[in-house]
């Protein structure tokens, strides 16, 4: 039976212990589990079962198994120190008898993306952020819809814009937006950006390193690889939809806590073909799993056994072709969530009145 294995790691780092050993998330602090993580072997986490085609019938296992790292400490350590744990953490995976090992959230973004991992395993890797640039800007689009906001007259914010899940997210939200802004750190990155999408834009495209500019976008979709929240109550317009893609999370849970007048949704989250059972809670309701994940698992369906999203450069056809293979096999775009608990049509109607309510009060002070 083919299989693949994807590696998962503590991003919040009590709540996220605590999954897997309740008694070490209670009783150590945040600073005390970074600073362990340091020392811990790869942890083999559930084996994944239940997995199947609707297309061929073909059915696949599968395991976690995590790199004990925080986000913190990748971003601390030198980085082939973090290397060589996550290496490790490939090796559990061949042991086990993997096809293909998904890197899942920071171990994707370390270094180049996956390239170093790839040499160093005799299995394939992929970082999944083909079909996660797929999945955010299909949630994004879907979210519009019920905010009756149409993207095509609309200002669209994509932050981390230079990443490269972000730039092929701007290929795709450029061809579709009235104006696109480019939001990242590095202005002269952005400029290549813009000049290198301003040849098939629709859009108008507008470049900043500073968030003040998100009170311009009906739509923000957010993508960066910050180790702490960077979009606050404060940036956001009423009504608009914050499409979070960020693991750890950009958008600060202030937002959800004093704005009931915007629509934040996590971006990536897509149904699994099959009764499948992953045995480990990772936030998500049953036969549900994040965008990065359903590509590993779409590729060991479809056969794939190849090195597929590693490295910066994410091509548009890449994510085209992982999209169909998803499809082919039953992957779904999933409903809309948000700080890991389900929207609600009731939710939504709540935020569109409260916008329509606080919308009217400006317009009433401006005009």
């Amino acid at each position: 039976m083919d299989s693949f294995a994807f590696i998962i790691h503590p991003v919040d780092p009590k709540r996220d212990v605590s999954r897997k050993f309740p008694f070490l998330g209670r009783v150590l602090s945040e600073k005390q589990i970074d600073f362990f993580s340091t020392f811990f072997p790869p942890v083999y986490i559930s084996e994944i079962e239940g997995i199947k085609s609707q297309a061929t019938g073909k059915e696949i296992k599968g395991w976690f198994i995590a790199c004990p790292y925080t986000p913190r400490r990748m971003m601390q350590l030198p980085e082939k120190t973090v290397y060589r744990k996550i290496i490790q953490t490939g090796r559990m995976a061949e042991k086990l008898g993997a096809n293909i090992l998904g890197l899942g959230a920071f171990t994707s973004v370390v270094g180049d993306a996956g390239k170093t991992i790839a040499d160093k395993l005799e299995i394939p890797v992929t970082t999944g952020d083909s079909y996660t640039v797929m999945i955010a800007v299909q949630a994004i689009r879907d979210a519009a819809k019920v905010m009756d906001i149409k993207i095509e007259d609309a200002t669209v914010a994509v932050v981390g814009a230079t990443g490269s899940i972000g730039r092929v997210c701007a290929e795709l939200i450029a061809g579709e937006a009235a104006r696109t802004f480019l939001i990242a750190r590095d202005e002269k990155k952005l400029e290549v950006l813009r000049d290198r999408l301003k040849v098939k834009a629709r859009s108008e495209l507008c470049i900043s390193t500073k968030m003040d500019v998100l009170k311009e976008a009906q739509l923000i979709l957010t993508v960066t690889s910050s180790i702490h929240d960077i979009i606050y109550p404060e940036h956001l317009q009423a009504g608009s939809v914050v499409c979070d893609v960020a693991r750890p999370r950009d958008v600060s849970a202030m937002v959800a806590a004093v704005r009931d007048d915007i629509l934040v949704i996590d971006g990536g989250m897509v149904d699994v073909p099959g009764p499948v059972n992953f045995h480990f809670n990772f936030g998500f309701p049953e036969g549900k799993a994040y965008a990065c994940m359903a590509e590993t698992i779409a590729l060991a369906l479809e056969g794939r056994f190849e090195d597929y999203t590693v490295g910066k450069e994410i091509t548009l056809e890449r994510v085209q072709d992982i999209t169909a293979i998803a499809e082919k096999h039953g992957f779904r775009m999933s409903g809309f969530r948000s700080f890991e608990k389900e929207v609600t049509q009731e939710q939504i109607e709540i935020v569109r009145k409260n916008a329509k309510r606080k919308g009217r009060v400006l317009g009433g002070l401006h005009g």
